[in-house]
């Protein structure tokens, strides 16, 4: 994962690469617990492979107490435009209504990334209302809030 989360155009729009293996290794054992740092939550992370078992990126899910959760990922730039990320995405919006009871999805993302914006509303997400974005505690400076409920899921 050290060489996929390595890729610079991942981070055109935020973020910084993992500064080294070990880093990228304490921050996954963090997770091992599959809690919020809070413990309010629960942290899921799933990696995402090729059929040839080469690592492509990753999906996550924070579900907070209230049932809903937000939901981010990362692929390397060389697996992007495939349908991997749209795949991997929508799979794991499937699992979170279906193993986790999850009733509403939300993605905040910064509003000049066209890919990503892109490939939520693919998936049914649509802008915040202004109630969803206090509820959700969003600050609209640079990013959109999109949200999704898990009723219209259909993959």
């Amino acid at each position: 994962m050290f060489i996929v989360l390595s890729d610079p155009a991942i981070y055109e729009y935020e973020g910084v690469p993992p500064p080294s293996v070990e880093r990228l290794t304490e921050g996954f054992r963090r997770r091992e617990n599959r809690l919020t740092p809070d413990g309010s939550g629960q942290l899921l992370n799933w990696v995402v492979r090729l059929p040839s078992g080469a690592l492509t990126g990753y999906v996550q899910a924070t579900i907070l107490p209230s049932g809903a959760s937000y939901v981010a990922y990362e692929f390397a730039s060389r697996h992007w435009r495939q349908g991997l990320g749209r795949a991997s995405v929508g799979t794991m919006l499937a699992e979170l209504a279906s193993a986790y009871a999850v009733h509403t999805f939300v993605a905040a993302l910064k509003a000049r990334n066209l890919r990503s914006m892109g490939l939520l509303t693919h998936l049914g997400f649509e802008p915040a209302s202004a109630e969803q974005a206090t509820l959700y505690e969003f600050d609209p400076s640079d990013e959109v809030l999109l949200v999704r409920p898990a009723a219209k899921l259909t993959l």
